[in-house]
């Protein structure tokens, strides 16, 4: 039998909230170069104040990658580009229903909470697990390509329902 292998990598929109952290940012760190000629050790705010907004700028660009090989679906953060952090794993057995988003069948599991885990672009194809784990129930929102879909089908045809 062969392996099953996939991987699809999600850009995560830049939300208002953002660019309006980043404005607040820029005006503080613009307010610190002024404080240079008010206050003699006034140097130190700029500094700190530079690194804040390379390492908070950089933090604010989020990918979201999808790996499904043999049956284990793993969704890992990747920030800047640089730094990856693992969010959500899972195994066909723990998995409970897979439905496009706002689909009659996940009609019973509409009081969880969900994670969102897409790219958060209006009018995304995106799909909820309801998956398992630990006896616990949890909703995963995510926007997995055609591919990704139909390997999830494959393996698991009664509990998986894509386009």
């Amino acid at each position: 039998m062969g392996d099953f292998y996939t991987e699809q990598l999600v850009k995560r929109q830049k939300a208002s909230s953002t660019t309006l952290i980043k404005a607040i940012l820029i005006i503080l760190t613009v307010l610190s170069v002024v404080l240079i000629f008010m206050i003699p050790f006034g140097i130190i705010g700029p500094v700190i104040m530079i690194a804040l907004d390379v390492f908070l700028f950089r933090s604010m660009d989020v990918e979201y990658e999808y790996l499904f090989v043999n049956g284990s679906l793993d969704i890992d953060k990747i920030m800047a580009k640089s730094r990856r952090k693992n969010m959500f794993s899972m195994e066909m057995t723990d998995l409970e229903m897979m439905a496009p988003s706002g689909s009659p069948e996940l009609r019973p599991y509409q009081g969880l909470k969900g994670t969102d885990y897409s790219s958060g672009m209006p009018g995304a194809d995106t799909y909820e697990l309801i998956v398992v784990n630990n006896g616990e129930k949890k909703k995963i929102i995510f926007e997995p390509n055609k591919t990704v879909c139909e390997g999830l089908k494959m393996l698991a045809p009664r509990k998986v329902f894509c386009k």
